[in-house]
């Protein structure tokens, strides 16, 4: 795996008094983080005395949770009309982990490595998008029109030669993208997925295909993103049997991924599949300039709003940084032993007033926000917070605790 390489830093780095959450049993008093000048955890103890030339964070009785990771992001920057640069969703919102799905296909996955993964301060990581084109004119010209669009050898060198940072392969199984090919393209990639063996993760939207059909084709470990999207044909509460099915897939490993975006998250359907006992296994995004000033904003105001629906403090740190984690074979245990890579979110959790949108535009407002503080890679401690949209963008706003209004 591409893995943790964060640069060298001059100095190593000292988080002194941050209260641990998301790393598992045993950790319930506030701790110091002594992280190397490579990178790596040096100790963990209370009291660590700083030293000459270290610096230093003072968490201040801020969470420390593993970093917080975006499972579904587009930050193809100049490769696709829709992509942010990595920066405006990366660190400097909390974020050391991103997965772009799918911006890139095989035709042009060369430069996204090149221009966007390799230079990032953050860990990037991809699902290959089968369609060869990916997202060049994402909803104007398709990537999935027929299967000239898909050439499996091509698929397969650019994943042998790129295992590092391609962790999947992803496929929009949707009317407006593949217009009447129905449940051809989610096959071909499961094809592809066998062979490479790595999962696909599957964006559900407007029927053809039907959600139903897209959950009995995959397999555990598979990712359905837009998990509670709010359309019609494709909403888990509007059909009792599409619920069950979720549930089913759920139970055998399915992992349901929020993959919020501008069209893809309602309220109503997430709040009524939490009430029924059906949290999502992770928290995303779905970021892109579409989605940036509108409805998202960026992971802390996504984690908020899960919070807000009712999803645990725990579990909602859990759907942030382990569950990716694990969804795309990343380690999870033992993340803050001596001589491991140092990632971490620093945040706080404060008390707000702000109204938000879903995807349908329907209002809420959330009173307890994820606010983060800072994004620490390696021994490189990035000073983070909430992302605001531009005023008037996006609908009435105010934030007591940030002091931003519209």
């Amino acid at each position: 795996m591409f893995g943790n390489r964060f640069q060298k830093a001059d100095r190593p780095l000292l988080i002194k008094d941050a209260r641990p959450v998301g790393f598992g049993g045993g950790l319930d008093q506030p701790i110091d983080v002594l992280v190397d000048e490579q990178g790596r955890i040096a100790e963990t103890a209370s009291g660590i005395s700083a030293g000459d030339g270290v610096n230093i964070v003072d968490a201040k009785g801020a969470f420390l949770s593993p970093g917080w990771t975006d499972l579904h992001v587009h930050v193809w920057y100049g490769g696709t009309d829709i992509s942010l640069r990595p920066e405006q969703c990366g660190a400097a919102r909390g974020v050391t982990t991103m997965v772009d799905a799918g911006s890139a296909g095989e035709a042009n996955f060369h430069g996204f490595r090149e221009f966007i993964i390799e230079p990032a301060k953050e860990n990037v990581y991809a699902f290959l998008n089968i369609g060869s084109i990916g997202l060049v004119a994402c909803n104007r010209v398709s990537e999935l029109i027929d299967m000239r669009s898909i050439d499996f050898d091509r698929t397969i060198a650019t994943v042998e030669a790129n295992r590092d940072v391609i962790v999947g392969l992803k496929v929009r199984a949707s009317h407006v993208i593949t217009g009447g090919w129905d449940l051809t393209p989610v096959r071909l990639a499961k094809k592809l997925s066998r062979i490479l063996k790595l999962p696909i993760m599957v964006h559900v939207g407007e029927p053809p295909p039907l959600y139903d059909d897209v959950l009995g084709l995959l397999t555990e470990g598979d990712i359905v993103t837009h998990c509670f999207n709010g359309k019609a044909g494709g909403s888990i509460i509007e059909d009792d049997d599409l619920y069950q099915l979720a549930e089913q897939s759920a139970a055998r490993g399915i992992v349901l991924d929020v993959g919020h975006g501008g069209a893809s998250f309602s309220f109503d359907v997430a709040k009524a599949a939490l009430e029924r006992g059906l949290p999502p296994a992770t928290i995303s995004t779905d970021l892109h300039n579409r989605s940036l000033d509108t409805s998202v904003w960026d992971m802390a105001t996504t984690m908020s709003k899960l919070l807000s629906l009712g999803m645990k403090f725990e579990d909602v740190v859990a759907a942030s940084t382990t569950a990716p984690r694990r969804a795309i074979r990343l380690p999870t245990e033992q993340l803050l032993d001596k001589g491991k890579p140092a990632e971490f979110t620093l945040f706080d959790v404060v008390d707000a007033d702000l109204t938000v949108r879903d995807s349908q535009g329907a209002l809420s407002t959330l009173h307890r926000l994820f606010e983060p503080r800072h994004a620490i890679l390696g021994a490189h401690a990035v000073a983070a917070h909430r992302h605001m949209p531009t005023a008037g963008e996006s609908g009435p706003h105010a934030c007591p605790h940030c002091g931003w209004k519209s």
